[in-house]
């Protein structure tokens, strides 16, 4: 389990955090490596707590549940509550600080995504693509080129554009970050 990598996006049902991370884990199989992928959330799906988790491993992966995230994205003060205190010891919390005003962590990387998404892009639907962006900049889990290629995979017909413009805003944002 020493190569093992464990990510954690969590927010508010419909925020596309599970097709998020279902990104992450096609482009990292893409790149040769094991994955696993699940997802939860609560019975009110739209608006509630969710959570979606992706485990990344160059070997067989025997056990398909993550333990301790190594990166945690939240984007919700209800999924901070709910999902925020458990991450590794050396791990990286990423909080969406458009949505999350009331964390008290003072390890977590804080970045408006949602704010940048919708100024930046004029909509904040792709929120999501411009966290992911942010996770695989700050990771380097996989090559950006393969991270792009399944994003348009996944992207519907006519947001490839503006999904590949999330994509890059995602990684600039993480640039600026000072760590």
């Amino acid at each position: 389990m020493n190569n093992r990598r464990e990510y954690r996006l969590c927010g508010t049902g419909g925020q596309g955090l599970i097709l998020a991370s279902i990104i992450l884990a096609e482009a990292a199989a893409q790149n040769g490596m094991q994955v696993v992928q699940t997802q939860s959330y609560g019975p009110e799906a739209r608006g509630g707590a969710s959570k979606s988790e992706v485990i990344v491993a160059p070997d067989r992966i025997d056990h398909p549940k993550v333990i301790q995230p190594h990166t945690v994205l939240i984007m919700s003060s209800k999924a901070y509550a709910k999902y925020g205190a458990d991450y590794h010891p050396q791990g990286t919390v990423i909080l969406d600080s458009t949505f999350v005003t009331d964390a008290e962590n003072k390890f977590a990387v804080k970045l408006p995504i949602t704010r940048h998404a919708r100024t930046e892009l004029g909509t904040e639907i792709v929120a999501n693509i411009v966290a992911l962006g942010v996770i695989n900049a700050l990771s380097e889990e996989v090559p950006h080129n393969l991270l792009q290629e399944a994003v348009l995979n996944r992207a519907p017909k006519g947001t490839e554009v503006i999904n590949t413009k999330a994509l890059e805003l995602g990684m600039r944002l993480a640039q600026t970050l000072t760590r």
